[in-house]
């Protein structure tokens, strides 16, 4: 019986001495979060260098150089751009002149100088202007 009693002594001071380590391990991952955090509120993010915007190949795609016709000429003007210049011009003209129509405003009505560019329609739809637009342009 001595023996039984040796045995079980030993596993209550290993428990004991697991003990202390076990609490000394609590206590330094309380405190190891403390100290990340703190860490992590100094760290400022790097600063990322500024994107250059992108611009296509000039000449090449939708950035090829159109001339406009005489008609055209008159609202966009006569130097070469590209296809999508001459659609913004168009639009400021557009814009600034009034011409879409008040009720539908996918319509646009053609003023003196538009009538020519229009093949000579008073009233196109938004979506038509782009294959009016191929003819004056080259």
């Amino acid at each position: 019986m001595a023996k039984k009693a040796v045995k079980k002594a030993a596993p209550k001071k290993a428990a004991k001495k697991a003990a202390p380590k076990k609490a000394a391990k609590k206590a330094a991952k309380k405190a190891a979060p403390k100290k990340a955090a703190k860490k992590a509120v100094k760290k400022v993010a790097p600063k990322k260098a500024a994107k250059k915007k992108r611009t296509g190949t000039p000449g090449v795609g939708l950035n090829k150089p159109y001339t406009p016709s005489a008609a055209l000429a008159e609202i966009v003007g006569n130097k070469a751009m590209p296809r999508t210049e001459v659609v913004k011009k168009l639009w400021v003209y557009i814009k600034a002149n009034k011409l879409q129509d008040a009720k539908n405003k996918r319509m646009i009505n053609a003023d003196a100088k538009l009538k020519p560019v229009f093949s000579g329609k008073g009233q196109v739809s938004m979506f038509e202007m782009g294959k009016h637009l191929s003819k004056h342009l080259s």
